[in-house]
C-alpha cells in the first residue's frame, strides 16, 4: 500500500509501516526528526491528502485549539475566549478536510475535543497502556474503511503527562507531548498494514 502519515514530523508511524514493507511517507510543514528525510514530505498535508496518490492515511492534526485539555484557555473565568474559539474553528476545518479526504482508508487521531466544535463522533478511544506503554492518555480515533484497533499488550497505566514521561518542558514541551506512541504505531502497522 501507499500510505500518507499526515502531520507527523517524528516519523513514528511512518517507520512502523515501512518496517512492514509499505511505501509510507510522513508529511508535515516541519522538517522531520525521525531520521529519514527521504520518506518525508515537508509541505501541506491537505494538498498531499487530496493528491489521489494514497491508499491509506493516518492523520495527526494539531489539537491545541480543539482539545478539552485547553478548557482554561477557551473559557477563562467561564467566559468564551472568542479569539481562541475562532482558532478552534480553523482547526476544525483542517481536521474535517483530512477526515473527508478522497482516500479509501482513513484514521484521524486526536484527543477528546470540545463539543462546541461539532466534530463527528469518534470510532473508538484508546490509551497507550492498551499497547504496552504504561501511560494513560485518552486518544480518540476517527476511522473510515478501517476496523477498530485491537489492544495488543494491556499493562497498568499511570496518569502522567507526556512532558513528565520525557522529563522535558520549555519551548519544546508542545512538540514533545505530541510525539506518537511506538506501541500504538506498531499495532496500527500490524493490524492495518
Amino acid at each position: 500500500m501507499k500510505i500518507l502519515i499526515a502531520c507527523e514530523e517524528s516519523q513514528t508511524v511512518c517507520k512502523a509501516f515501512r518496517e512492514k514493507g509499505h511505501e509510507t511517507y510522513s508529511c508535515d510543514i516541519q522538517e522531520c526528526s525521525g531520521g529519514h528525510p527521504e520518506w518525508h514530505i515537508q509541505g501541506d498535508a491537505i494538498e498531499e491528502a487530496y493528491s489521489g496518490k494514497y491508499d491509506m492515511m493516518i492523520a495527526h492534526p494539531p489539537c491545541t485549539y480543539l482539545s478539552v485539555a485547553g478548557a482554561g484557555h477557551l473559557y477563562p473565568k467561564s467566559i468564551l475566549n472568542i479569539e481562541r474559539y475562532n482558532k478552534g474553528l480553523e482547526a476544525r476545518e483542517f481536521f474535517m478536510k483530512l477526515y473527508n479526504a478522497p482516500i479509501e482508508k482513513i484514521c484521524v487521531e486526536n484527543p477528546l475535543h470540545f463539543k462546541i466544535f461539532d466534530l463527528p463522533q469518534y470510532s473508538q478511544i484508546i490509551h497507550p497502556y492498551h499497547f504496552g506503554e504504561p501511560f494513560m492518555k485518552r486518544t480518540c480515533l476517527w476511522l473510515k474503511g478501517l476496523p477498530n484497533l485491537q489492544h495488543t499488550n494491556v499493562v497498568k497505566g499511570v496518569p502522567t503527562s507526556r512532558a513528565e514521561w520525557y522529563n522535558l518542558g520549555g519551548k519544546e514541551r508542545q512538540k514533545n507531548r505530541s510525539k506518537f506512541w511506538v506501541g500504538i504505531a506498531e499495532a496500527m502497522a500490524d493490524q492495518w498494514g
